[in-house]
């Protein structure tokens, strides 16, 4: 047996027992009485409202509901979205949120403030986010970071052919600098289309996202469930630059 057929069977074997034991049936029913409910806000980064990245988030909502988690998705839409120009003035206006407040990047921001994880899907553009995408995340990490602090988070790229893993690296690195529990599938978060929806037709991209779904649902119902979702550090952010 060469390499690639033990990738795959291997691969196949973990999928089968995904099946056989999924995360699903520990989940609890955040829909009985007294049981807390979450909300997922996801952002759709394509200009296409109804294209291949939405196709994929549209597959991990209907799996996030049947958890009884609440979504909302939003598009970005094909209007330009400033990018953060260093101005500060996020810092001096009492938390408020971004100076510039005539984009997409105001209206995410105070759904943030009620959103328990966020999922942000891009298609991938010469192996990067699209750019609109990358522009809206750094002025609401950088206006607004303490909303989005020890909240999970998952980003997912979806390409014709190459680039996708090099877009969710440039995506988690943001997350991870937040704070943010990275939610993981059981491959990497990325499907492969290039027609509106082909993306349906790539059934192992299909079930990574439902995959995602139902891990997002468990840790969330998870952090939520003592009633305390930030963990306790005794020790502030240190900076440093190593130019002295």
């Amino acid at each position: 047996m060469d390499r690639r057929d033990f990738i795959k069977k291997a691969t196949m074997a973990a999928a089968g027992a995904a099946v056989v034991s999924p995360v699903s049936a520990m989940l609890n029913t955040v829909t009985d009485e007294g049981k807390t409910k979450c909300k997922v806000l996801m952002i759709n980064g394509s200009p296409r409202s109804d294209g291949n990245t939405f196709c994929c988030l549209q597959e991990i909502e209907t799996t996030l509901q049947k958890h009884g988690i609440e979504t909302e998705i939003v598009q970005i839409g094909r209007k330009p979205v400033r990018m953060c120009i260093n101005c500060g003035g996020c810092h001096q206006n009492g938390g408020k949120g971004c100076v510039f407040d005539d984009d997409l990047c105001s209206v995410i921001t105070e759904k943030m403030a009620t959103a328990d994880a966020l999922i942000v899907g891009t298609p991938v553009y010469y192996g990067q986010p699209n750019g609109g995408v990358l522009s809206l995340m750094q002025r609401l990490f950088f206006s607004a970071g303490h909303l989005v602090q020890n909240k999970p988070a998952a980003a997912l790229a979806v390409c014709r052919r190459g680039g996708a893993t090099a877009t969710l690296q440039t995506m988690n690195m943001m997350f991870e600098m937040m704070n943010m529990p990275v939610v993981t599938s059981q491959y990497w978060n990325i499907a492969y289309g290039a027609g509106k929806g082909e993306v349906k037709l790539d059934t192992e991209g299909m079930q990574t996202m439902r995959t995602l779904a139902t891990n997002m649902a468990f840790l969330l119902q998870k952090i939520h469930a003592d009633g305390n979702p930030a963990p306790q550090r005794d020790e502030r952010p240190q900076f440093m630059n190593f130019i002295r």
